[in-house]
This record gives C-alpha cells, structure tokens and sequence, in this order.
C-alpha cells in the first residue's frame, strides 16, 4: 500500500482522493461516471462525453456536428485530463450560469454579468472602479468566457483576469476622481483618461503603405500594415470587433472606433498592391478579431491568390482570432460549413491557411468546446499555431511580496505547450506586454521573465519549445531577448531582432546593460556604446515615412 494519491476532479468546487493502487476505495455514489483503472488514470466515459454536452448547453446543431464527425474522442479526453487535472474542466458538473445569450456588450452587459452573479451569491466588488475602466476602455465578453472561470475561486482565476476589468488596474488618483465626480464630471475624466492612453504603441501609424496604381496615382491602403517585407497585415471592415475583449489589450483603438483605427474596405486594393510587392509571402488578417470575417468576404480574398498566377508568391494566409478561446462553438455550427468549404479548398490549392490562436492558460484548451473546435478545423487542412503575451496575473503569477513566481509562472507555460503538442498546434512565440493600456498592471520586469523563458525552455523536449525567442515589439521591430551574459565582469542582456525595420538588422547580436527592474526593451541602456547600432536608421526611416504620410493627408 502507498500513500500517493492523485486528483480526480469531480467540479470545481469538490475533489476526491484516490489511492493509485486501492481504487476500490472510491466510492461510486460520488459519481458513478468516473471511472479507475489500477494506475490510478480516471477514464472519460460516453456518458461524460453527453454530461458535458448539456453541461455547455449545445445545441442540437453542435451535438449532431460532434457526433457525426466523432470530434470528441474518449482517449484523447481522458489523457489530457489525468495528466492535467488542476487545469482541466472536462468533468466539471455544476451547470453554467450564463446561458441566456453569446456575448455580454458594455456597461449594461457588465451589469447584466454582475446581477446573475450576485444572484448566485457571488460578489466580486469594486463594481464603480471596474465600470470606469469599461468607460475607458470597453467590455465584452461572450458566455463562454464567463462559463470558463472558476466562480468559486475567481480571484485567482486567469480568465477572470483576462475578460473582466479589475480594481487597481487605473491609477488611484484617476480612480478617486471618478468615484467622486457628478455623472458630467465622470464623462469629462473618462474623455480625458482616453487621451493619455496609446493604443497604437511603436508608432504603428508608420506603418501604413501606399503604392503607384496604374495611373501613375499614389494610393494609401487604410486598413493595412506593412513593415516586414514578407507579411502584410489586414484590418478588413469586418474583422473590427472581437468575441470577448482582452483587458490587456494591444489594439483598442480598433474597437472602441478612435479616429485613427485602421479600417480595409475595399478587397481588389489588396490584391493590387500585392502585386507590386512580390516580397509578401503571408497575408495576414486581423483587427479587433479575424474570425469575426463572414465566409463570403474571406472567399473574395482568398479566391484571387487561387486563380491569379500574378499572385502566386503568396504562399500563406494568417487568420488572427481567438475564437478557440471565447467562442468555439461558433465554429462547431452547421453555419460555419462554409467558412470550411473555403478552408478546403485552399488547402486542395497549396495556400496554406494558418490559424493564429492565442493561448495562454492551459485553462482556455482544457474543456470539450475548444478541444471539438480544434479537431474540426484540422480535419480541413487547417495549421494552428499560438502565439502569446506574457501577462502578470494572467500567465504570471505573484509572490506575496509582488515579485514574480518564476516556478509558477513558468509551469503554466510548460504545461500549455506539452498540451498544444498533443492537440497539434505548434507553439509558435512568446512576447513581452506591449506598452499601452494599463501596461504597469500585467507587465513584469525583463529579467523576470527572461528567467521564467530560460526555464520553460530548458524543460520542454525540443519539438514542443516556442520557434521564437522570447521578443518585445518596438517602433525598430520584434526584438528578442536572447539570455543573460557577463562581459568583464559586468552582467548584460544578449538581443537580437527577429523581425526589422531593415531586416538585415537581424544579423547582429547586440547587447545591452542588464536592469532587474525595467519593463520595457526601448527602456535598456546600451552596453558598451552610446547608442544602439540601429539608431541612427531607425531615426531616418521613421522620419521619411512620417514625412510621406503627412504629405498624403494635406487637402
């Protein structure tokens, strides 16, 4: 007889211990569903399977698109949840809370979200300090979202975090203004609290490109960016949105509609400066939410780079969303047959269709929603591939002295991957926060989380570590901390850009005096020089390109 035991999660809020060689001592009335074998592994079960489709609630579309495609196999449930039981919600009992409608939309949403808790004696507080932060900066969050947190603890609840506004995220004295002010004087601060924040950080306006049409006229694309020659980013019309807003989020200029959002009405601009611009390979959408594009706009875009040999050098189309996290069921609906249709048949033509998730938690995989919307999309040739911030209080994690927890916080991410290479999804980067929003709330400082980098890559085996170092985003590009280095005696930062302004900047490992508190690469001091190599030309090159969007915006 041993004393090891192991977990078997029966709901959130009750566990039971099972001794690994004696399952005989679990009793069945607990739930007569769960099933042991004598290595202590629990078995999802057929009937699990049907629990947890009423447990979320499926339609009888989205059951029949299960069954019919087998999209939820009992051996691959069970594996992921023996092996990451404190992460998994695939036996959860307790029946969700929002079920009334998809998606909860701004300050009445929130309220809405607040009354169903507190009549389910839940009560998270702060509830005028959260709304100005709404004020600021929008809510949404879509009953998914909701239904993954774990009301019972939802403190420490990483989805809590991600889609619902908390205390202390806007600075106190802004706080104390508002929670003072008259219902005219709140409208006055949450206008002037919008100004000082910088929703399109590493001056992104820059990026904005234009080409000579065949009238000798110059045209300005509106809702694209191009900075590195092979990817070409698309803020289409549609694709303004998101199904849930990040409360970290990098680009909420986008959807709460400021005046220099980037907006991409017309498609045939697109594809014709796409063929003045053989360097681009990667033509990538987003917004707001690229999943948020209707199949028949998609097909506009997609259906030329099929048919037109002028464009043959695109090879890749990227589809920015995190559906999979917030709303996968949408993709498990008969409706969504012919957003696959096109997905076929780019795949039967070579064009590969690359699926930018955007996991962070191993939390937002760890339930059958998600795991059914996975094997869907790649059962028609579909590439997924995450890509994530690294965010305090959502993937960090702290002491209580506020320092970092490297361990924590780097066993999350090792989990994640290990669960991405099972689901098949390459782990493609890791990065920094950005620095907009409420940037000092989830930021962490670089040494921090270049030790946390170190850690997750020393442990995970080759084929499940990130492709990328991990990187920071700047006005001069993506540029990765490579690790830690001692120079005469002196500590340093190794850097290396993986995406440039000028590209061959990539060649040059560069170093930079090593800091155990700053949170930002633009921030660093440079080693061993007074300047950083690139300096100079990244002054030019943003100087030209300014001077080239000024002269076009002249009457």
């Amino acid at each position: 007889m041993t004393d090891s035991t192991s977990k078997i999660s029966v709901s959130k809020a009750q566990h039971i211990d099972v001794a690994v060689l004696n399952p005989k001592q679990l009793d069945p009335k607990l739930d007569g569903n769960v099933h042991v074998r004598n290595s202590g592994i629990s078995d999802v079960s057929e009937i699990d399977i049907n629990d947890m489709m009423d447990v979320y609630h499926y339609s009888d579309d989205v059951r029949k698109t299960i069954k019919d495609e087998q999209l939820l196999s009992p051996g691959l449930l069970s594996r992921l949840h023996a092996s990451y039981p404190q992460h998994s919600g695939l036996l959860d009992k307790e029946a969700h809370m929002f079920d009334e409608k998809d998606q909860y939309t701004g300050l009445s949403g929130f309220r809405r979200v607040v009354e169903i808790l507190v009549a389910n004696n839940i009560d998270i507080g702060d509830i005028e300090e959260r709304e100005l932060f709404i004020e600021v900066y929008r809510f949404l969050a879509t009953k998914h979202s909701l239904n993954s947190i774990d009301w019972t603890n939802f403190y420490e609840d990483s989805v809590f975090q991600l889609v619902m506004p908390q205390p202390n995220m806007i600075n106190k004295i802004t706080v104390a203004e508002y929670l003072a002010a008259s219902v005219a004087e709140k409208k006055v601060i949450v206008e002037e609290y919008q100004e000082k924040t910088s929703p399109h950080d590493g001056n992104q306006q820059l990026n904005k490109p234009w080409f000579e049409n065949e009238q000798g006229e110059i045209e300005f694309l509106d809702g694209s960016q191009h900075k590195y020659p092979q990817c070409q980013l698309i803020f289409d019309k549609t694709t303004q949105n998101c199904f849930s807003f990040c409360t970290y989020c990098f680009r909420h200029a986008q959807v709460r509609g400021d005046e220099d959002m980037f907006i991409q009405k017309e498609i045939d601009q697109i594809h014709r400066y796409l063929k003045v611009h053989e360097e681009v390979t990667d033509m990538l959408i987003t917004g707001g939410d690229g999943g948020y594009m209707p199949a028949s706009r998609f097909e506009q875009y997609v259906t030329p780079l099929l048919e037109d040999r002028d464009l043959l050098h695109i090879k890749t189309v990227r589809l920015a969303t995190r559906a999979l996290t917030f709303q996968p069921e949408m993709i498990l609906s008969s409706k969504y047959d012919k957003m696959l249709a096109v997905f076929d048949k780019m795949h039967d033509n070579g064009i590969q269709l690359a699926w930018m998730a955007h996991f962070s938690t191993p939390r937002e995989l760890l339930n059958p929603t998600t795991i059914a919307a996975i094997r869907r999309l790649q059962r028609h040739g579909v590439v997924i591939r995450s890509q994530s911030p690294m965010m305090n209080h959502i993937s960090l994690f702290e002491n209580k002295d506020g320092s970092i927890d490297i361990d924590r916080s780097a066993q999350n991410w090792i989990d994640l991957s290990n669960i991405l290479g099972t689901m098949l999804i390459s782990f493609h980067s890791m990065y920094c926060a950005r620095p907009t929003g409420e940037h000092h709330y989830f930021t962490a400082p670089l040494s921090a989380v270049s030790q946390i980098f170190d850690k997750i890559y020393r442990e995970l085996p080759s084929i499940n570590r990130p492709s990328r170092h991990l990187s920071m985003t700047t006005s001069a590009g993506k540029i990765s901390i490579m690790g830690e280095c001692e120079v005469g005696g002196e500590r340093a930062f190794a850097l290396m850009f993986t995406e440039g302004r000028n590209m061959k900047w990539m060649d040059k490992v560069f170093l930079a005096k090593y800091d155990e508190t700053t949170n930002d690469v633009k921030l660093l001091k440079p080693f061993d020089t007074d300047k950083f190599f690139f300096e100079e030309e990244l002054a030019t090159i943003e100087h030209d390109l300014a001077t080239a969007l000024t002269n076009r915006l002249k009457p």
